[in-house]
């Protein structure tokens, strides 16, 4: 079968763990293109997050970006569809976060907020300064999460994370259980909050559709639970060898590890 869409992970996918692509990567990719096929990012990062990947593949197709949340035009610089949490159930979460002493960053409009400084706050300080400032990510620090969320038009999600991971399995439970909203693991040690119904499946086929095209047309690769609905729902559902077991159960095909050239073979194989 001849594959018209390919959608892409970043973290743990495409990127390797220096948050590069590899070379045999971007020319397959870039072949794949010349062909004919489209090439979509589909991440749980914020748009201001992924400048530097979006312009080393030169794309022109929107970004499918927060697990699904929105879709972002990075040409016209403006989303295009998106179903945001809502100020009584972002204010909500922030009650179950002090309550159960949880931190993490709220991703609006355009930027990303802590008010606590994690690891993952680190993180993405320290990868920041590696860019050029132009394609740095807007990382904010607000003294209250509570007052900032009162003064945005959007909240695409919360990106919490703890090193304790029993703590956040079971925070997780809580959040699904009182306040109905979607939790889905990006990282060992990273749950992502959004609207319930939002998932990078979901937004994938919806763009998908737009393009005439369905879901048995797209050759979709990742490697975390974030992944799932967009891996199940595709052509060929792709996973990292460096997912967790149950990903590549799932999976119609596991390749390499992110540190391996299996996205550039894969699409050697099946598409030119």
């Amino acid at each position: 079968m001849t594959y018209r869409v390919i959608a892409l992970d970043l973290d743990g996918t495409l990127l390797t763990p220096q948050k590069t692509i590899l070379p045999e990567s971007l020319t397959a990719l870039q072949r794949a293109r010349d062909a004919g096929v489209k090439v979509v990012i589909v991440t749980g990062r914020h748009h201001v997050a992924i400048h530097p990947f979006y312009q080393a593949l030169a794309l022109e197709t929107p970004a499918i970006c927060c697990n699904g949340t929105y879709l972002y035009d990075y040409h016209a610089k403006k989303v295009l569809e998106s179903d945001p949490l809502q100020p009584a159930q972002a204010n909500q979460l922030l009650d179950l976060l002090d309550a159960h002493n949880v931190h993490g960053l709220m991703y609006v409009d355009e930027a990303m907020l802590y008010q606590e400084t994690t690891g993952h706050v680190l993180r993405t300080e320290n990868w920041a300064k590696s860019l050029p400032e132009s394609q740095r990510p807007v990382f904010r620090h607000v003294n209250s999460l509570r007052e900032a969320a009162h003064d945005v038009e959007s909240i695409w999600k919360f990106a919490l994370t703890d090193e304790d991971t029993v703590k956040l399995k079971n925070f997780t439970r809580v959040v699904e259980h009182e306040l109905g909203l979607a939790c889905e693991w990006s990282w060992h040690d990273q749950v992502d909050v959004a609207q319930s119904g939002n998932s990078k499946g979901m937004r994938l086929a919806r763009w998908v559709e737009s393009q005439g095209l369905s879901m048995s047309d797209v050759m979709a690769f990742g490697d975390n639970f974030n992944d799932l609905s967009m891996l199940e729902s595709a052509g060929l559902g792709v996973a990292m060898g460096n997912a967790d077991d149950a990903i590549k159960e799932r999976a119609d095909l596991v390749i390499g590890t992110n540190l391996e050239t299996g996205i550039a073979e894969t699409i050697y194989k099946h598409l030119i």
